[in-house]
């Protein structure tokens, strides 16, 4: 029962810095104040890339297109401010999670933002 608290601990905590990672990311390029936003698509993102993660071959290429096309979705402003939006998230993912490891030793990682 312990082991199962544990793992919905850390899905939660990991959903709510890939959501925060997303919402300095859509803040700063579409700016977008809205974190309850961002944390629905980080969830959302992390759906459309374990199923784009599934296609065989070139998985990892339609998985970074379903995040991205999640995004676009979700925030104004087209493919382009969407990428840009992935780029400066995956970039504020990796400095909370270093921080949070770091400073608290968690060793969590970010729920919906691929690679972190």
């Amino acid at each position: 029962m312990v082991s199962i608290i544990g793992s919905v601990v850390s899905f939660v905590v990991a959903l709510l810095v890939g959501g925060l990672a997303i919402y300095v990311a859509a803040r700063v390029v579409a700016d977008v104040d809205d974190y309850g936003h961002a944390v629905v698509t980080a969830l959302v993102g992390a759906i459309a890339w374990a199923l784009g993660s599934l296609v065989p071959l070139f998985g990892v290429l339609f998985a970074l297109l379903a995040w991205i096309w999640v995004i676009n979705w979700r925030y104004p402003g087209g493919w382009t401010d969407a990428a840009i939006i992935g780029l400066v998230a995956w970039v504020a993912a990796t400095v909370i999670i270093y921080a949070l490891n770091v400073v608290f030793n968690l060793g969590v990682g970010a729920f919906g933002v691929p690679g972190v």
